[in-house]
């Protein structure tokens, strides 16, 4: 996983998935780049099981939340929201005007600001976990567990036709066939 960006601006859906795993903290610590999230992601998340973790890496300031600082992120929005959840098109809107990095698992919305910017970098919950495990060193067993988690947790399965899908599907398999 590259990012040249300055900041990863994750949306709720693979933030739900990062909280999921139960190593959010650790997963934000080796990152490149400063994470963020949107207000209506922040709104979201506060919901989830593993808030916790979630304000706990607000505080501790691996995870900033943002919100519109123009109008033109602020027209994109509105745009963006007529086809996406309110969360995906506040991320894509201040991700495009800020030339930032974002994070998403959602399809639709890969799909969606792929046509709408080239330069967009977009990456996925298997891009992070993937990048994690190997900076950090994660032994098969943990990052098994974690994968499980989060399809378990955050009911997240990678589609058919994601780039990872055959290393996650290596992982989760190795460990059940021990």
């Amino acid at each position: 996983m590259q990012i040249n960006q300055s900041h990863l601006l994750i949306d709720s859906c693979c933030m739900l998935n990062l909280c999921s795993s139960g190593q959010l903290l650790n997963i934000l610590q080796v990152i490149p780049a400063q994470v963020a999230i949107v207000q209506e992601v922040k709104q979201e998340l506060q919901k989830i099981e593993n808030a916790i973790d979630f304000e706990t890496a607000i505080t501790e300031g691996l995870l900033l939340t943002v919100d519109f600082e123009s109008e033109a992120e602020e027209e994109a929005f509105v745009n963006y929201a007529a086809y996406l959840d309110d969360g995906e098109a506040a991320t894509g809107a201040i991700a495009i005007n800020r030339g930032w990095a974002m994070a998403t698992d959602e399809k639709k919305a890969t799909k969606f600001f792929t046509q709408e910017s080239s330069s967009l970098k977009i990456i996925s919950t298997l891009d992070i976990i993937k990048y994690w495990s190997e900076v950090a060193n994660i032994e098969q067993l943990t990052l098994n567990y974690v994968l499980n988690q989060i399809r378990v947790k955050g009911h997240y399965i990678p589609h058919r036709n994601h780039p990872l899908r055959s290393w996650w599907e290596t992982v989760i398999d190795k460990q059940e066939n021990q």
